[in-house]
């Protein structure tokens, strides 16, 4: 599948965003989180909206891919890693795409654009396959680190690549 662009959120993209970014946690998650877990995470668009909302107005960049006609089919977020003892300062916070843009190179571009060639770290849920080989083609390595997380009632790794040296 092509025809798609990428470009910064703006303000504006806050209530279509935070859509998309339940729509693909919901094709993401469905099947690897519990539903007791997962549906009350996505009974609540107007939260979504606010935290997208929240993160726009606070400059934080976030990358879309765009259909030519308009609609939004995933997005990435980077920046300085939260954890204290993280070793490489640069955090691959969130990168989605639709189910229906799975292998179309919507998720690799979203990557290049969100974090280049520069050393990351990301966390995954250590029972989601798809994504882990996603992050292994790209040179993200399990660290050792683990981290049980309630809210989703799941274990989760950290992920880390050194800069890549050439592709």
């Amino acid at each position: 599948m092509t025809g798609f662009s990428l470009r910064l959120a703006r303000p504006a993209d806050a209530e279509a965003g935070a859509h998309l970014h339940l729509a693909c946690w919901h094709e993401a998650y469905t099947g690897l989180i519990a539903p007791e877990k997962l549906d009350p995470l996505l009974a609540d668009p107007e939260t979504w909206v606010a935290s997208w909302r929240r993160h726009l107005a606070a400059a934080a960049p976030r990358w879309l891919a765009e259909t030519a006609w308009g609609e939004l089919v995933g997005f990435a977020s980077a920046g300085p890693e939260r954890m204290a003892e993280s070793p490489l300062g640069l955090e691959l916070y969130a990168i989605y795409a639709r189910q229906a843009w799975h292998g179309s190179g919507v998720g690799q571009s979203l990557l290049d654009a969100a974090i280049g060639d520069l050393a990351c770290s990301v966390w995954v849920l250590e029972v989601n396959p798809r994504a882990r080989a996603f992050y292994a083609r790209n040179g993200f390595e399990p660290d050792g680190t683990r981290e049980y997380d309630d809210r989703l009632g799941a274990w989760e790794v950290r992920l880390v690549r050194n800069e890549v040296e050439s592709r």
